[in-house]
């Protein structure tokens, strides 16, 4: 069946690719995806899926076959903005190929994935490897601010439980089998606003924030001595409010961007925030994030989310671990993605997940982003492989 697959996803593979490029050209925001995913819709309805949903949310999923066995490939379609397009070598919605590779916003961070998986379930389709499962494509909205409320509004409003998730996440077509967890924190500290002309009068809530930001860096040199297999910290932003510049500021707030190993776990994360404010008046939350759907669906997001893995001797790793061998004669790489992704919702339901996705993840957010084309059809050819070995 290997070599069906190779055939016919190479006898698509330009319209493959063109179908990537085609997703670049579409500026897809977070919250601004309605028309990456009506061009998704008519694709999947073109290639003859047994249903196409878009939720209230506004993510899609297309479905094949109705076995009892039931796996999900994840690609989010969101993107983050462009702001330096002037100092992109190639436009960066242009979706154009050059050197064969795929320029663009998104051609890494994950549009070519999402066409890849697409394809895949044509394949799936026309190679009849659907006949005892049910395949989901799903092309999730606002991961990009909301990792994984997408798929938790899928599990639990569509009424959707995999067995299996494939995270489409940009992994060099490595096999992914775990990432570092997340916690996104908001300090606040009070003062007193006055004149600055009498600053006595008054409290300074950035001198006051100091103390924090002191214990904040101890904090991350302790982690950064901890190796590779430690977590880490960044103060990542402050701000302060204040009446004027001729005023004392009356309220500080920084943010914390902590990274979680699995080690650790969120006790030991709420002991440390608890110690970075511990007398200083200051107080500590998750920063929620507060956003819209292209519905009109509000979307509350809470980043904290412990470090996962998956047994690389469990079968869904072993399965793609012998797919990669059938395809291409060699093992993958086996590794473990140090950002978050949307698998913080399928490994909260306990559901077994792996990632693979083509293209190089520190490309991502970049300034002329690109990936292989040739990645985008191996893509294609181990999703459609994987559904099979399953």
């Amino acid at each position: 069946m290997i070599s069906e697959i190779k055939k016919f996803i190479r006898q698509h593979q330009e319209e493959l690719v063109e179908f990537a490029g085609e997703l670049v050209r579409i500026p897809s925001y977070t919250g601004e995806e309605e028309n990456v995913v009506r061009a998704i819709e008519r694709k999947m309805k073109d290639f003859g899926y047994d249903d196409v949903v878009i939720d209230k949310m506004g993510n899609i999923i297309g479905v094949i076959g109705s076995g009892e066995k039931k796996v999900m490939l994840d690609s989010h379609i969101d993107t983050v903005q462009v702001k330096d397009a002037d100092d992109w070598a190639v436009p960066p919605f242009s979706g154009q190929i050059v050197d064969n590779m795929l320029y663009g916003r998104g051609s890494v961070d994950m549009k070519s994935a999402a066409a890849a998986s697409i394809f895949a379930g044509y394949a799936i389709m026309k190679l009849g490897l659907a006949e005892d499962k049910t395949v989901y494509v799903s092309c999730t909205v606002m991961e990009e601010d909301c990792d994984g409320e997408n798929l938790r509004h899928i599990f639990n409003k569509e009424n959707i439980r995999p067995d299996y998730v494939v995270i489409c996440e940009p992994s060099s077509c490595g096999v992914a089998v775990g990432h570092k967890g997340k916690a996104m924190v908001k300090i606040t500290m009070e003062g007193v606003s006055a004149h600055g002309s009498a600053p006595e009068k008054g409290v300074n809530a950035v001198y006051k924030m100091a103390e924090v930001i002191k214990r904040v860096e101890a904090l991350s040199d302790r982690l950064i001595r901890g190796g590779d297999g430690s977590g880490t910290v960044v103060l990542s932003n402050i701000e302060c409010v204040t009446a004027s510049l001729n005023a004392v500021p009356a309220k500080c707030t920084i943010y914390l961007d902590r990274r979680i190993v699995e080690a650790e776990n969120e006790a030991s994360v709420r002991g440390e925030m608890d110690a970075l404010v511990k007398g200083t008046g200051a107080k500590w939350e998750v920063n929620a994030v507060h956003q819209k759907s292209w519905t009109g669906l509000d979307v509350v997001y809470n980043p904290f989310h412990m470090a996962w893995s998956i047994d690389p001797k469990h079968e869904l790793a072993q399965a793609a671990v012998n797919s990669y061998q059938a395809l291409y004669d060699g093992a993958p790489e086996i590794f473990k993605w140090d950002f978050s992704t949307n698998a913080v919702a399928s490994i909260e339901m306990g559901i077994p997940t792996i990632g693979y996705g083509p293209g190089d993840s520190k490309l991502a957010h970049m300034k002329d982003e690109h990936c292989p084309v040739e990645e985008i059809i191996d893509a294609c050819q181990f999703y459609t492989a994987l559904i099979e070995k399953l």
